[in-house]
């Protein structure tokens, strides 16, 4: 028969505690709590406290401590917590990599609603013309800043710092640049020379999931920020840079997502002052995964068109 099954050697599931079992301790480590498990697992308290008692014997430790209504997990649950959860994690790609096959699923890419309305979406079209093989589906989300690898494949994202490069592949495309933008209309409301402090008192535009940014970009220029009611706050970037255009505020750009806007003049630069935090964006997905022909496809592709 094809394949090469018959060269790798036996595992011993002997050594193992019941699966079911684990996917109780993988729920109930994550909600701190066996009532959070059993109310996602859709049991009963006492079946995962069994499911967890198992375990416990299999293994001769203790994996959760009580603390309340709660539990707090040990060295022990601590420690394997990140095994079994990476395992469910593989088991789920696997099963995922054999639907697609026999499906013909999509490869899905989660990003952000700014990110994807005015980066990735436009050139989207250029991708599936070069490579109509390749099947997309995007994912938005407006306040999931963390990569979702159990519900996507690829995910273009800001990481602060490089994920973990035993779990993640990472490919990094451009920095988190804070710009400040606006209208020419409201410029026209700033003196000739602009410096960054006339701003503190424009409807400065605030995201509530990026709201240090202007305190970031105002402390690079050696001035002390605090926010206050005439500075409104929006859920994304992109409803910030469609209040710009309208010349009724000034919106803080952390990539290249104003870039089209600026060459053709309907949003301009009012003060030449720029704050590059730490990270960058980039393309994101599992170790296990970099190598699918989809996958590298795609991340290639993009990194190469990231301009």
């Amino acid at each position: 028969m094809g394949g090469d099954f018959g060269v790798h050697p036996k595992i011993d599931l002997k050594r193992l505690p019941p699966l079911k079992a684990l996917r109780g301790f993988e729920a109930a480590t994550r909600h701190q709590s066996i009532r959070g498990a059993a109310d996602e697992l859709c049991l009963t308290h006492p079946a995962v406290s069994h499911q967890v008692q198992l375990i416990e014997k299999a293994l001769g430790v203790t994996l959760f401590m009580h603390d309340g209504r709660n539990v707090v997990s040990t060295d022990e649950g601590k420690i394997l917590y990140p095994y079994v959860r990476s395992a469910f994690e593989s088991l789920i790609e696997g099963v995922t990599a054999v639907r697609r096959h026999a499906l013909d699923l999509p490869l899905i890419v989660q990003t952000y609603v700014t990110a994807s309305i005015r980066w990735l979406a436009p050139r989207m079209p250029q991708f599936l013309q070069q490579h109509p093989g390749v099947r997309l589906t995007l994912r938005t989300c407006a306040a999931e800043w963390e990569f979702d690898n159990l519900h996507a494949d690829v995910g273009l994202i800001y990481c602060p710092e490089l994920p973990d490069p035993e779990r993640y592949h990472w490919l990094p495309l451009f920095d988190y640049t804070l710009l400040p933008v606006c209208s020419p209309a409201m410029r026209a409301r700033l003196p000739a020379e602009v410096t960054p402090a006339m701003l503190v008192d424009m409807p400065l535009l605030r995201i509530y999931t990026e709201d240090l940014n202007w305190e970031d970009w105002f402390g690079a220029a050696g001035i002390d920020f605090h926010a206050s009611p005439v500075h409104p706050r929006v859920d994304t970037l992109a409803v910030a840079l469609e209040i710009a255009l309208r010349g009724e505020g000034i919106a803080l750009v952390n990539g290249p997502f104003a870039t089209q806007d600026l060459a053709e003049g309907r949003l301009v630069v009012p003060v030449d002052q720029m704050a590059v935090c730490p990270g960058s964006w980039g393309l994101i997905c599992r170790q296990a995964v970099k190598n699918d022909l989809p996958v590298r496809t795609f991340m290639n592709w993009v990194a190469a068109h990231a301009n």
